[in-house]
């Protein structure tokens, strides 16, 4: 089983549809077709079966799947092994990041890095959080950098994550809002402006309120980004929850003003998140100490960094 069909097997096991895994593995929607029916054609058996929602796993597909990911891993950590033997190869490293984090925290922070590691070629690639992970498991990036959700489930054996900052939350409201901090009761009467269900920062936003008893957020608006919740909040629309980091800077132009947040989530954590391997490239394992010991976070009272004494593989 060549490792070319395997990774198309997966793209459409997770998509369930060619047309998308197509977009993923950067082939024509034919091609796909020819893959799947190559590996069927090898395997002896049919790997999908078509429903209403779209292609679903037969039980040779489901079989499969395990079997195809542990393979792709193992390849690549033979690949890792192998450049690891030559002698001088820095290397390269991809990072994934929220674009909130890769501005505001990754590019002073990679500036000392390159510094340090001058032979080591680095790619930075912005994405959102779903994004971010996908192109992990396909091994397009090397290591994420995006904010924790609540609602992960179990963890992904598959993966190492680690905490690397607290980044404190910021409860703007409209420039010119000169009142005292506001209580809980008066915050549920408010709207509030914010993403969409699923993203990250809507996420964020949602537990808070949880675990300030306030139900969830009246809604004046949802945007599709935090520089759009700043924009509608500084118009007067709403009040907004949402990382200080993302929003320092209009709050220094007074473009929003800020005011505490009274419940008693006020941080959210910042997670490095890498593929779990026998083997780490030099740069790769460069880059996850340098992380854990010196990704450095807006301080705030309630908000302190937790980093790693050591890294695992």
């Amino acid at each position: 089983m060549h490792p070319r069909l395997l990774k198309t097997f997966l793209a459409v096991a997770r998509t369930r549809n060619v047309t998308r895994a197509a977009q993923q593995v950067n082939l024509a929607q034919s091609s796909v077709s020819d893959q799947i029916q190559a590996l069927e054609t090898e395997l002896g058996a049919s790997l999908f079966t078509r429903s209403r929602q779209g292609l679903d796993l037969t039980p040779a597909g489901e079989a499969l799947k395990p079997y195809a990911e542990d393979l792709l891993a193992l390849a690549g950590d033979a690949r890792v092994a192998v450049d690891a033997t030559k002698a001088g190869a820095a290397g390269s490293v991809s990072i994934g990041a929220l674009e909130t984090i890769a501005s505001a925290r990754l590019a002073g922070w990679l500036a000392g890095f390159r510094a340090a590691h001058a032979g080591i070629d680095i790619k930075l690639k912005v994405a959102g959080s779903g994004e971010l992970l996908r192109r992990l498991e396909d091994g397009e990036i090397d290591v994420a950098l995006c904010f924790e959700r609540s609602n992960i489930g179990e963890p992904d054996p598959r993966f190492a994550r680690r905490v690397v900052a607290a980044e404190p939350l910021a409860l703007i409201v409209p420039p010119g809002d000169n009142r005292a901090d506001v209580d809980l009761a008066a915050l549920a009467e408010k709207h509030f402006v914010a993403t969409e269900t699923g993203c990250v920062y809507r996420a964020m936003v949602d537990k808070a309120f949880a675990e300030a008893g306030l139900g969830k957020p009246s809604l004046a608006a949802e945007a599709g980004s935090i520089d759009a919740i700043a924009g509608l909040v500084a118009a007067g629309a709403g009040f907004g929850l949402v990382p200080r980091l993302a929003v320092a800077a209009a709050i220094d132009r007074g473009e929003v003003a800020e005011l505490a947040w009274p419940g008693p989530v006020r941080s959210a954590d910042i997670v490095m998140i890498w593929r779990r391997r026998r083997v780490q490239p030099p740069a790769l394992k460069a880059l996850l100490t340098a992380v854990g010991e010196g990704f450095v976070p807006v301080k705030s009272d309630g908000a302190r960094p937790r980093h790693a004494a050591s890294l695992p593989s």
